[in-house]
């Protein structure tokens, strides 16, 4: 079952947009000359940054998996990139339960792919916007147990909500409606790590009509206030692992955390 708006909007391809500049980025195909044009213009650690994000997710997604967590809600998706999350938690938890969302009209397109489960789980797309929270969880109700814990995942996802679009609000919220037990997991692009590259990164994004909120760590920390932040704690991408090898070390101007909602 796939959800969508009423009144669906068209893809515009005379402008770019987030998931398909990311699509870019990991070296996907489904993407226009606009996205791509913005892509090029991105520092060379753009790339490594995306790729840096999705390890982080795999990683995580597995380890609250391998927890017993088996409900996942995974708001701004992007497209579908081998391995997806219901792909990572299925090989280890079969009777899953994943809910996709994205407010990019070309997700629409590929949410077969993002629907192919086991036939012990369930997944299901809904195209909607992280600031209209109250719509996302009302459909995902349709899926998802929210008597039972779920992981929230937010991948690079909060650094394309400003402040004056109240982000931290936004995360509190759909934390507040999340049972004990459940996770955050969410990452996001750091402005005091690299802070020249992250400014060179921000104006090209705003010259191609998208604006960025970059955070300083303790701005990105106050994401989790009320949490319980999981060992290593908020960390860079490549930081953050548990049970599998550790990443080759490397630099990175993602942060990312998981923190367990008590």
């Amino acid at each position: 079952m796939t959800t969508e708006s009423p009144h669906p909007p068209q893809i515009d391809t005379s402008k770019a947009h987030p998931a398909r500049v990311y699509d870019w980025l990991l070296g996907g195909k489904d993407n226009y000359p606009v996205d791509e044009a913005l892509g090029e213009k991105l520092p060379p650690e753009a790339h490594d940054a995306a790729r840096q994000n999705r390890q982080f997710m795999h990683r995580a997604a597995a380890w609250l998996a391998g927890q017993g967590i088996d409900q996942f809600l995974d708001i701004g998706t992007g497209i579908p990139t081998q391995p997806n999350l219901h792909q990572v938690v299925q090989q280890i938890a079969p009777a899953a339960k994943v809910v996709y969302t994205d407010n990019d009209p070309i997700v629409l397109r590929h949410a077969e792919a993002l629907l192919i489960s086991t036939a012990e789980g369930a997944t299901d797309y809904i195209q909607a916007d992280v600031r209209q929270p109250d719509a996302i969880l009302e459909r995902a109700r349709a899926v998802l147990d929210f008597d039972r814990p779920i992981a929230l995942s937010l991948i690079a996802l909060m650094h394309f909500i400003t402040d004056e679009q109240d982000a931290h609000g936004i995360v509190r919220n759909l934390v507040a409606t999340l049972p004990s037990g459940s996770y955050l997991v969410l990452s996001h692009a750091a402005s005091d790590l690299y802070p020249e590259l992250a400014a060179e990164v921000t104006a090209q994004y705003a010259k191609g009509g998208i604006a960025l909120g970059f955070r300083t760590r303790p701005e990105v920390n106050r994401f989790f206030d009320g949490l319980e932040l999981i060992d290593p704690g908020l960390t860079t991408a490549p930081e953050w692992f548990k049970t599998t090898p550790p990443p080759e070390p490397e630099g990175s101007g993602i942060y990312a955390a998981v923190a367990r909602i008590p």
